[in-house]
């Protein structure tokens, strides 16, 4: 079996030319960041010189093999979404405060938050300059799934309202901020490949169902995690306030009667001080081992679930079985 990115595929042929196609994906990133002014240049080529998994191109790709997936067009697809995604990442870390992505200090830890948060608006406008050689309907597709970005993040930042479910509010933030852009990562990579509007309408839903559960995945990862592998510090979220499932079914958990005095001394200890090293990993410690973490990792599962099962109408054969095999190692990571 054979490993192209972080996904397995039974198909050598298949991995071939998702490995070739990558590779060109990777050449036209690398001149789409380049910039004649030197700053500018340094900071737009951190994140993609620290490399990454590049998920959302690779199913960019790959969906595309359901139609014609040796068009140009497609490899310029991917490098939109995943320009797109690598703006997301400046501005994330500069609002979540991360001191790290990828293994590599982040880019406002190297230049400041101005110099990040204008460095994402950058990438972004390169991103919107590709995408524009595909035609008005992908820019319409470009500018929607941006919205939805920037949605999310807004109502994960100012949480939910009052009455509203603050697990509904999540999940719909989690569909907005992650799910929004697998969506399109396939929907796009199925458009320029030709495929049928059938087609386009069920890989669009997987990307959608799959974001969630990878999200949810990350949840449990950043507690279960070992920074030293995967280049963020566990328990960052707790730290910075940032709402995660664990912590949220753990607040629902308090809010009823069936809350044990360790539920509410845990929750205690989440909102109290965590500036301190020795208190941040003994609050990790804590959460890893309550039932919430794996109530989470069960709800990834069960989402992975049912985007295989939006697969059915999909023909048998080795681009449907990556695509199983690609919602596998989302949430497998979670394990």
């Amino acid at each position: 079996m054979t490993s192209t990115a972080a996904i397995p595929l039974a198909d050598q042929a298949l991995a071939d030319r998702l490995t070739a196609r990558l590779a060109l994906v990777e050449e036209a990133l690398r001149d789409a960041v380049g910039n004649a002014d030197a700053l500018a240049d340094s900071a737009s080529r951190h994140l993609v010189n620290a490399g990454g998994k590049r998920l959302r191109p690779l199913l960019t790709l790959l969906v595309a093999e359901l139609g014609d997936g040796a068009r140009r067009e497609v490899i310029d697809a991917a490098v939109v979404v995943e320009l797109t995604h690598l703006a997301t990442l400046y501005h994330d870390d500069v609002m979540d405060s991360a001191p790290l992505r990828r293994g590599a200090p982040s880019a406002h830890e190297v230049w400041g938050n101005s110099v990040a948060i204008l460095t994402g608006d950058l990438l972004f406008a390169r991103a919107s300059t590709t995408v524009a050689g595909l035609g008005p309907e992908a820019v319409r597709i470009q500018a929607r799934t941006f919205e939805r970005l920037c949605l999310g993040q807004l109502h994960e930042t100012v949480g939910p309202r009052e009455g509203d479910d603050p697990v509904a509010h999540y999940l719909q933030v989690l569909a907005d901020k992650t799910a929004s852009l697998l969506a399109t990562s396939a929907r796009l990579g199925a458009m320029f490949a030709g495929c049928t509007p059938e087609v386009v309408s069920i890989v669009m839903e997987f990307g959608e169902r799959i974001g969630v559960a990878f999200q949810l995945a990350d949840d449990v990862i950043d507690l279960t995690s070992d920074g030293a592998l995967t280049g963020k510090t566990p328990g960052t979220d707790l730290r910075e306030r940032v709402p995660t499932m664990p912590v949220l079914l753990l607040r629902a958990r308090c809010a009823g009667p069936a809350a044990s005095d360790e539920d509410r001394a845990l929750l205690a200890r989440l909102d109290g001080d965590l500036s301190d090293d020795a208190a941040l990993d003994e609050a990790v410690a804590l959460l890893r081992a309550h039932a919430v973490l794996d109530e989470t990792r069960d709800q990834a599962v069960a989402l992975a679930h049912d985007a295989v099962r939006v697969l059915e109408p999909l023909p048998a054969g080795p681009v449907k079985d990556a695509l199983v095999s690609f919602a596998d190692a989302l949430v497998d990571r979670a394990s």
